[in-house]
């Protein structure tokens, strides 16, 4: 047995969590050979669930799962970990404005990245979900000094896999057979799923799926309202997809699932000005992986004049939540 990769998950208690902690477990995040340690943070008043929680992790018995340790405090929580998923976040209220939502958050996520800072591995890579999730990332990545910036990076596989099973349905095919896509932006209902990159059975999806007016109505408008049907239908947010939208994040960039040959992922980090979205922001890009915690931005894809307008809406909103937590980078 390897040593024990130390995961620390803040809002553990929630549903996110819960749907969440039995995986990494079980060794679906880091793979059936890599014990873990798990580091859960949850405010003071869930420490009682938080408990529970732990004792159901017990029962499990996984023989994977190393040892639990339960804080309300982030730099216990972060300390010596070298994965933090940072799933906890207000919500937004009735009546909240998102700039208020981002204010609110941006005080939770200034003192997280300070936290890893001062406690985390050096080799620390941090998964962002807690919404408004691309600016949480950046934030936190501004008040870490000394973390590389690019560690830090913020979940759109989420949009991803909700695309992938869109095209797969209408394609009438296994969804394994989706690769090749996309999600540009914001994890927002403004983030852009790019049909005219992905592949279906290793055709062009749009050579499979020529229906254009579907592509750019139906289609676009399920996968972006998407997290707003399943709170009408379940009168909850997305939990499990969640979860397991950020077990693939994670196995993608450094549990060991490196992307196939020509095959990409959606991951929003750090721009370097590629495809024109400016520095400055943490926007989804196709990215090819390692598997062990490099990545990088695919280059060289053509985007259709539809795809190029709808991408530059979703960074406008980003440049826009950026301004408005320019205080706090």
């Amino acid at each position: 047995m390897t040593t024990p990769v130390r995961v620390a998950v803040t809002g553990a208690a929630g549903q996110i969590g819960y749907a969440l902690l039995f995986r990494i477990a079980s060794g679906q995040m880091f793979g059936p050979d890599t014990p873990v340690h798990l580091q859960l943070l949850e405010i003071t008043p869930a420490l009682p669930a938080l408990e529970g929680v732990a004792m159901e992790l017990d029962d499990c018995a996984f023989p994977l799962l190393s040892g639990i340790d339960l804080t309300d405090a982030a730099e216990t929580a972060f300390a010596g970990s070298n994965v933090v998923c940072l799933v906890g976040a207000k919500p937004r209220g009735p009546g909240m404005e998102r700039a208020d939502l981002l204010k609110d958050n941006g005080r939770i996520f200034t003192g997280q990245g300070a936290a890893i800072a001062s406690a985390a591995a050096d080799d620390v890579k941090v998964a962002v979900v807690g919404n408004p999730a691309n600016t949480n990332a950046l934030i936190a990545a501004a008040n870490a000094d000394g973390v590389p910036a690019e560690r830090f990076t913020a979940m759109v596989r989420l949009d991803e896999n909700r695309a992938k099973s869109q095209l797969a349905a209408k394609a009438g095919v296994p969804v394994a057979q989706v690769t090749n896509l996309a999600v540009w932006g914001n994890h927002s209902p403004t983030m852009v799923p790019d049909v005219d990159n992905a592949r279906i059975d290793g055709r062009p999806a749009t050579e499979v799926i020529t229906d254009r007016a579907w592509i750019e109505g139906e289609f676009l408008s399920t996968v972006q309202q998407r997290g707003k049907a399943i709170i009408d239908a379940r009168g909850a947010s997305s939990a499990a997809s969640a979860a397991n939208a950020l077990v693939d994040h994670v196995a993608s960039w450094c549990g060991g699932q490196s992307t196939a040959d020509g095959d990409w992922v959606s991951m929003a980090v750090p721009s370097d000005g590629s495809y024109g979205i400016p520095e400055g922001i943490i926007s989804g890009f196709p990215v090819a992986t390692d598997g062990v915690g490099g990545y990088r931005i695919v280059e060289g894809l053509e985007l259709s004049a539809f795809t190029r307008s709808k991408v530059e809406a979703t960074v406008a909103e980003l440049q826009q939540e950026r301004a408005a937590v320019e205080d706090m980078l």
